[in-house]
């Protein structure tokens, strides 16, 4: 009986150990990969206290994963913002920053409802992205489809550099 006790212990430990490998290879991951993600929501108040008191149970933070691709021509950014309206989102560019700004607004569908999982934040956000090259603003595009934001940004002609002949 004791050795299966000590056997069930090992088996445990092991368990234990595999698991919390696990946990801590995913932080790692979060932190390495989506540092930059993790952006704050600030509320905004409706002026209903006993709505303002419910927002403070939610989130503050949340992930806005991103992605950054440098073609010949463009780079061009996808930002994952699910539950935020086109028209609540504003971008804009200054100098080699991509700026996304915008509100995520809680719509609840009875008032008189209780919530048991708290996992989104809502409020306003900015997310900001540094660009690898220069990008020409004013031709630049977005668009918003399925929760992702798509701006494509050419290239300054100027970055992509010019072959001088030696005389």
């Amino acid at each position: 009986m004791l050795d299966s006790l000590k056997q069930a212990g090992k088996n445990i430990g092991r368990e234990l150990n595999r698991t919390w490998e696990s946990l801590s290879e995913g932080w790692r991951e979060l932190l390495s990969r989506s540092g930059n993600a993790l952006t704050n929501f600030s509320r905004v108040s409706d002026g209903d206290s006993a709505s303002d008191i419910e927002m403070e149970k939610f989130p503050h933070w949340s992930l806005l994963a991103g992605e950054l691709e440098e073609t010949e021509s463009e780079v061009v950014a996808r930002i994952e913002i699910p539950g935020v309206e086109k028209e609540d989102c504003r971008i804009r560019i200054e100098g080699n920053t991509l700026f996304v700004t915008g509100e995520k607004r809680s719509r609840r569908e009875t008032a008189d409802s209780r919530y048991h999982v708290m996992e989104r934040a809502y409020g306003t956000f900015e997310r900001s992205i540094a660009l690898p090259r220069n990008v020409d603003a004013d031709k630049a595009e977005a668009a918003y489809r399925n929760g992702v934001l798509i701006v494509r940004m050419p290239k300054l002609l100027a970055e992509m550099g010019k072959t001088i002949n030696i005389t």
